[in-house]
């Protein structure tokens, strides 16, 4: 009954902070009203220098403690992180201060890894993407889903060499000769990145990809070929412990959760493009496909490159015609085959005039 408890209240707390979150698109968080707004650039400047607790205050250079007090912009709360520090700095010497139950929760990893706190760490995995993509400029994305198995065509003679037996051989010559998409995708991240198109400040068709390696490295690869920042929203996978080298440092964001990871990737998309992939990428195309169909989300381009691929893995007219989908189900997408003509559907969909 107790663990019912907390996981009621927390999503009590929950509930109450996304509304003013997801109103706004998720684009900003909600600021302070009144007073505390206008004066919200006075107290990060006036907070500046480095604060020391000392007895219940603060130490200020050159401004007494009365003075402090009296100061309109000043908080007069001190910040979850001054406090943490101000209780680490004293050192644990009774029974108490020793046992797990006397930690800050926010500061007990333990505490936050339990079962009951699963709603909080959702809106952690919501909100921490959020926040430093808004805080990176970063408006909109060209999200680039793919397989992680296809080589780069530097990497298709030790694919060949990996091939022990002829029925490894005959996959691996079937995904060496898939290597050209990791070229397509590598160029349009290039296209899409060197147009660098820039609304109110904010950067748009920003690479977005998996962080992962093969097509998603590939996304990556190409937005740094031309000086460009670009995205990775890597999962924890027991296989795959890295984020490729081509992803912006900064931009580099890790997932526990796979529902977190899909919902950023579409968050900011303004444009897709679906690359040959397996599960995860028929995973990540149906659910968006699923989404604009069902009107949950507005129309966005959604380019499938390799007619040959996708007309062998799924009869997209053969679901039409069994009544399972509608007739204008299948232009919610189109199949490309080049950069170029995918950058064209993008830039007519949107009537942009970019080189």
């Amino acid at each position: 009954m107790r663990g019912m408890a907390v996981v009621a209240v927390l999503t009590v707390i929950a509930a109450a902070a996304l509304p003013a979150v997801l109103a706004s698109g998720l684009s900003k968080l909600p600021v302070r009203t009144g007073l505390e707004a206008s004066l919200r650039l006075q107290n990060v400047k006036a907070q500046a220098s480095p604060i020391a607790l000392r007895g219940g205050a603060c130490d200020m250079p050159g401004m007494t403690e009365e003075e402090i007090a009296h100061e309109l912009s000043r908080r007069k709360f001190y910040k979850a992180e001054q406090e943490a520090e101000f209780v680490e700095s004293h050192e644990c010497i009774t029974p108490q201060q020793q046992d797990p139950a006397y930690r800050l929760a926010f500061r007990d990893t333990d505490f936050l890894l339990r079962e009951e706190l699963r709603p909080v760490r959702f809106q952690l995995e919501l909100l921490k993407p959020e926040m430093l993509l808004d805080e990176a400029g970063i408006g909109s994305t060209l999200v680039m889903y793919g397989s992680a198995r296809i080589p780069s065509p530097e990497e298709a003679g030790t694919v060949r060499a990996a091939a022990t037996t002829p029925e490894k051989q005959a996959v691996a010559e079937r995904l060496i000769a898939k290597a050209r998409y990791y070229e397509e995708a590598r160029k349009l991240a290039q296209i899409a990145s060197r147009s660098a198109v820039v609304e109110d400040g904010k950067r748009h068709f920003v690479i977005c990809s998996g962080g992962g390696p093969s097509i998603m490295e590939a996304a990556n690869r190409g937005a740094a070929d031309v000086g460009a920042d670009s995205i990775g929203l890597n999962i924890t996978l027991r296989h795959e412990h890295t984020p490729n080298a081509y992803v912006t440092p900064h931009l580099s964001f890790q997932f526990h959760y796979f529902a977190l990871r899909k919902m950023h990737f579409l968050l900011r998309a303004r444009a897709v493009a679906a690359f040959p992939g397996g599960f995860g990428t028929f995973d990540e195309l149906f659910e968006l496909l699923t989404l604009v169909q069902t009107g949950k989300m507005q129309p966005i381009p959604i380019l499938l490159f390799g007619g040959d691929f996708w007309s062998r893995v799924v009869n997209f007219e053969a679901l039409a015609e069994e009544g399972v989908i509608s007739p204008a189900d299948l232009d919610l997408f189109h199949i490309v085959e080049t950069a170029e003509e995918a950058w064209d559907h993008i830039t007519a969909f949107y009537g942009l005039d970019v080189a």
